[in-house]
């Protein structure tokens, strides 16, 4: 179950972080609406990192599209590994 308290509870602070654990972040509201996040920094940095590798995907992906792809054979031997 989501941990939504509003923003105003902030002043108490202390509190709301011991409710912060990975994987369940508090959301905070403000005027009855979601606001803000409050999340576990190492949740925050996978979640940055899931973001960045999918954008080299991406990009990864749409070169090939436009360049042209390699075939496997040509990655072996660029690459140095044997086939099967």
């Amino acid at each position: 179950m989501p941990n939504i308290i509003p923003v105003s509870d902030l002043r108490n602070y202390a509190e709301v972080l011991k409710n912060i654990e990975s994987g369940s972040p508090v959301y905070l509201t403000r005027n009855g609406r979601g606001r803000y996040v409050i999340q576990d920094i190492d949740e925050y940095e996978k979640k940055e990192a899931v973001i960045k590798l999918m954008a080299e995907l991406e990009k990864g992906r749409s070169s090939g599209e436009k360049e042209g792809w390699y075939s496997l054979d040509i990655v072996r031997k660029e690459f140095g590994i044997g086939g099967n």
